[in-house]
């Protein structure tokens, strides 16, 4: 375990509050090559799992469907704790990783409203109240990633 892991983990309430209010995560896949593919992403936790919408296809969607492994990150970054010295020069945050599995839920209608509710909330609550078109929830899936390991820490 890293240093920083023993010595300044977030306890489970701050890993969920860094969940619920950071704005973008990103999502790590491996491609057919066995590369890592990482994008930033729109996302939601909720029922202690994290959900992300987007197409139904692309490289993210084909890397899932090769391999379901996949890593998820967030953080939020405080600020500069500055020094004289270049070196010593540090940053306050917050950051959670996450291992897991990833499933495209692509059919499940009733779950992919409930979740593009979520995602609405969370980023547009001005449009909390209108219906998602037909062809807006055809043309929309959602990557559901089940925590197998999750590990928060924090420096300041």
């Amino acid at each position: 375990m890293q240093y920083r892991m023993k010595k300044h983990p977030l306890s489970e309430e701050q890993i969920t509050e860094v969940l619920e209010k950071t704005p973008v995560g990103n999502i790590a896949t491996i491609n057919e090559n066995g590369y890592p593919y990482v994008l930033p992403v729109h996302f939601v936790y909720h029922d202690h799992k994290i959900f992300i919408h987007g197409l139904p296809k692309g490289q993210k969607i084909s890397n899932i469907l090769a391999n379901e492994k996949v890593c998820f990150e967030t953080f939020i970054m405080k600020g500069l704790i500055l020094d004289d010295a270049p070196c010593e020069v540090n940053t306050e945050y917050e950051s959670v990783v996450i291992l897991g599995k990833a499933l495209i839920i692509r059919d499940d209608v009733d779950l992919k409203i409930d979740i593009l509710n979520k995602i609405v909330a969370k980023y547009t609550p001005h449009l909390e109240r209108i219906d998602f078109p037909e062809k807006a929830l055809r043309g929309t899936s959602i990557i559901e990633i089940e925590i197998e390991e999750c590990t928060g820490k924090y420096y300041k």
